[in-house]
């Protein structure tokens, strides 16, 4: 593909003089009489070298290279001067201004050719630099790629692993997760961030798999000795996944210790209050326990969505997080896209 050479110079002669040696470079050129109309073309155009004279009327050459390097992707094309002042003040400004070189008048055309000729070796090094980093960036992707699926594959089967112990189902851990993106998204997180968080809330009660049967299972009300151990369940978590290189499994650690904790602080394990909580437990807080209200069970019956959404309206500031809950709510046809999407089995 041919290089474009974007000219900017008011009087006629000296574009059409330019036009003329750039076209011995094999390269298009694009000639304009005045400033404005060479940035508009520029918006939509990506040049490989730019001329411009410094005496225009309206906005000067200095003026135009410092509006040029405002534009997305020009702020390092190649930018030659062209000037009949052969002061070092100016030169030195043209430099300062985000020029690259500068020519005096009457031009020289060995010398422009020269100067033009290692300008545009320069810019397409530059693109070819941009394209080899863009490469890589793909290949490096598509090289992890495959670690992460394993990574992937690993948090399902420690899910898999506390479902076969745990009455709750492979579906409420899919909702869950999915409310949690939810409020993450609407709380305005960073991307990634919200899909670590759709990665990392199934393994919320990972430490479930620690707590005996007798207890885990017990259809009934536990009592207040059962329930202590019940509440160790945030811990076991915690350490199971505590220390990995993963940053799944570092934000699953911090979500199976901090899920249970209030936000008034009267929570499990730590008492944490406010804001002392990590923000993925807050939010995976409001999910579990909304999707928990919302689901039959053997040893009870689902909530209505009107009950389940007024206890998290009397929770919030006590229990929850006043924000997550707003996100949650806020996002309401989603959550109901949610529960049709990912239903329990009969």
């Amino acid at each position: 593909m041919l290089q474009k050479v974007l000219i900017v110079d008011d009087t006629e002669l000296n574009r059409i003089l330019f036009c003329a040696l750039v076209k011995k470079l094999d390269c298009l050129s694009y000639a304009f009489s005045n400033a404005r109309d060479a940035l508009a073309w520029a918006v939509h155009n990506e040049p490989d070298l730019v001329i411009a004279d410094y005496m225009m009327p309206g906005i000067n050459g200095l003026e135009f290279v410092r509006m040029l390097r405002e534009l997305p992707g020009l702020d390092v094309v190649p930018v030659l001067m062209i000037t009949a002042n052969d002061q070092k003040s100016l030169r030195y400004r043209a430099l300062d201004m985000g020029g690259s070189d500068y020519l005096l008048k009457p031009v020289d055309k060995v010398e422009f050719l020269a100067r033009a000729t290692n300008m545009l070796h320069l810019s397409d090094a530059r693109k070819k630099l941009t394209d080899r980093a863009e490469w890589l960036a793909r290949e490096v992707k598509k090289a992890t790629a495959e670690i992460v699926e394993r990574e992937r594959e690993t948090v399902v089967r420690l899910c898999k692993a506390a479902e076969y112990r745990d009455p709750e189902t492979g579906a409420h851990i899919l909702r869950m997760a999915h409310y949690s993106q939810l409020i993450a998204k609407r709380l305005d997180l960073p991307e990634d961030e919200q899909d670590l968080l759709l990665e990392a809330a199934p393994m919320h009660d990972i430490g479930k798999v620690g707590i005996p049967d007798k207890i885990l299972l017990k259809p009934g009300r536990l009592d207040a000795e059962e329930f202590e151990v019940m509440k160790q369940h945030a811990i076991f978590g915690y350490e199971l996944l505590q220390g990995s290189l993963s940053r799944t499994l570092q934000a699953g650690a911090a979500i199976a210790r901090g899920h249970h904790e209030k936000y008034d602080g009267t929570g499990y394990p730590f008492g944490l209050k406010g804001e002392a909580i990590p923000i993925f437990s807050r939010i995976v807080a409001v999910a579990d326990v909304f999707d928990a209200l919302t689901s039959e069970r053997p040893y009870k019956k689902a909530w209505t969505l009107e009950a389940s959404v007024d206890l998290l309206l009397q929770g919030s500031g006590k229990h929850f997080d006043p924000d997550c809950v707003q996100a949650f709510l806020e996002s309401w046809e989603d959550v109901l896209a949610i529960r049709q999407r990912f239903q329990d089995a009969d």
